[in-house]
């Protein structure tokens, strides 16, 4: 069976994306695609070269059997994705803007993804990754999920294995901010790396400032805190050393989705690769510049030797 360099888990979607920019009911033809933060990472490591994985739920249904191609086309391994034959696969609407975030509107609730449980687990499999990658959003979909999210991380953590999580808040899908701050952090200050985004970190922390924020986590024995900072780039601290990674000139921003997971899948990549902490911010940084000049949550993540030669033309000034 096959060895993996990384594996996540979490809901994927069916996304159509509006042909022309307007609001949501104004628009009448779409265009299909994938989404989800954790298919996103998953994706953007595999095209890098790595062995990914991705482990969830599905419908039996047409979405469901979409997703499941979409990936396998990406070199994801898929072993661990099970078909639900009683709740459906998610999907969601996403508009078109010409600049700032788009609108985006989820029909997930009740979704196979959201059923994940305990039962569903398959330690055979995670044993098989050196490293695993996670985000709130299960925390968040139900209490089943949550309980797969919390069984996952344990059993990662007790085997040795190095583990990043993205918060990926999604204040919509929680009973209260207070809950969604406690369940986050809990998991949070297990995890051997933590990237928030700086908004993010003050929700969670009450700091504003990177540097309070990572050392809030860093001092329940979290290793390596990365800051998103947007354009302005990202602020890393370890407990030995810290500092601000620039960001990547972008001419024009298509649709800002997906640039968060991007920079995920450009940290764990190269910290996987033996890079230090500030190149494989600066790989983070890159990634998630690429992808915001696209449409698509992923259509921008770079293979490794596009990656390479953009950070090669960006560093010297080439446009």
């Amino acid at each position: 069976m096959q060895q993996l360099d990384t594996i996540t888990f979490g809901e994927a979607m069916a996304m159509f994306m509006a042909n022309h920019p307007g609001s949501l009911h104004e628009v009448s033809q779409f265009t299909r695609e994938l989404a989800g933060a954790e298919t996103n990472v998953a994706i953007g490591l595999a095209r890098l070269g790595l062995r990914s994985g991705w482990a969830s739920k599905v419908g039996n249904d047409a979405f469901g059997k979409f997703v499941i191609e979409r990936i396998k086309n990406e070199n994801v391994d898929i072993e661990h994705v099970l078909i639900d034959p009683h709740y459906p696969t998610g999907f969601q609407l996403k508009s078109m803007v010409l600049e700032g975030d788009p609108e985006v509107q989820y029909f997930r609730k009740g979704s196979a993804a959201s059923h994940l449980n305990c039962d569903d687990f398959n330690e055979e499999y995670f044993q098989r990754a050196k490293h695993m990658h996670m985000t709130g959003i299960p925390l968040a979909l139900s209490e089943s999920a949550r309980a797969f999210a919390k069984y996952a991380l344990a059993f990662m953590k007790n085997n040795g294995k190095k583990v990043s999580f993205d918060p990926n808040l999604r204040p919509t899908l929680w009973a209260s901010q207070e809950e969604m701050v406690r369940e986050i952090n809990e998991v949070a200050f297990q995890a051997d790396y933590v990237l928030p985004g700086i908004a993010e970190g003050e929700i969670l922390t009450g700091f504003k400032k990177p540097r309070d924020i990572a050392s809030f986590y860093l001092d329940k024995g979290v290793e390596l805190v990365v800051i998103k900072l947007g354009a302005e780039g990202a602020f890393y601290k370890t407990a030995t050393e810290e500092g601000t990674v620039r960001g990547f000139r972008v001419e024009k921003v298509v649709d800002t989705v997906g640039a968060g997971d991007g920079f995920a899948v450009g940290v764990i990549s190269g910290l996987l690769e033996g890079l230090n902490v500030q190149d494989a911010v600066l790989r983070g940084n890159a990634i998630g510049a690429l992808a915001v000049q696209s449409p698509g949550d992923n259509d921008g993540y770079p293979t490794k030797a596009a990656l390479e030669k953009y950070i090669e033309n960006q560093l010297e000034g080439v446009k």
